[in-house]
């Protein structure tokens, strides 16, 4: 079982309290505006990521989530 880090980029307003926040500097502000005008936040070394979800406990705009992701086992054949 893994984990998933997503940001809803037209959520994001860019206040920039879930980049203060990130123990491991995952996450940036990026360069590009989204459709409300901001510069949302964005995983700039997601290979970094811990998924301790202090960033989704921060964002005042919920628009972080990490979610459970179920990994493909393929089942064995019956002979």
């Amino acid at each position: 079982m893994g984990y998933e880090h997503i940001i809803d980029k037209d959520t994001c307003k860019g206040c920039g309290l879930c980049v203060a926040v990130c123990p491991k500097k995952v996450l940036e502000l990026s360069e590009e505006v989204n459709t409300m005008g901001y510069f949302p936040a964005h995983q700039a070394r997601p290979e970094d990521c811990i998924f301790c979800t202090t960033c989704c406990i921060m964002c005042p705009d919920v628009a972080i989530t990490i979610n459970k992701t179920v990994e493909d086992a393929t089942e064995p054949e019956l002979q």
